[in-house]
């Protein structure tokens, strides 16, 4: 599992565990699972979707980046 945090300058949208995030990046979207490589990332318009035992939430965002290390992924959003 991975430990998810989303935040924007105003809020934490989510703070919690996933089983897959999916972000929108400037090369195309891409996903992180558990044991994925460490990566900082910028991302741009699309969607963030995050499977988890409770099911599929998704974010629609403008932009932002992304920090990915050691099964914690940090998603600094617009």
């Amino acid at each position: 599992m991975l430990d998810l945090k989303i935040i924007t300058p105003q809020q934490m949208l989510f703070d919690g565990k996933a089983e897959s995030v999916t972000l929108p990046g400037k090369a195309g979207s891409f996903t992180v699972l558990t044991g994925h490589a460490p990566i900082i990332s910028s991302l741009v318009k699309g969607k963030i979707v995050c499977k988890g035992t409770d099911g599929v939430t998704e974010y629609n965002v403008r932009g932002g980046f992304v920090e990915v290390s050691a099964n914690v992924v940090q998603v600094c959003i617009e």
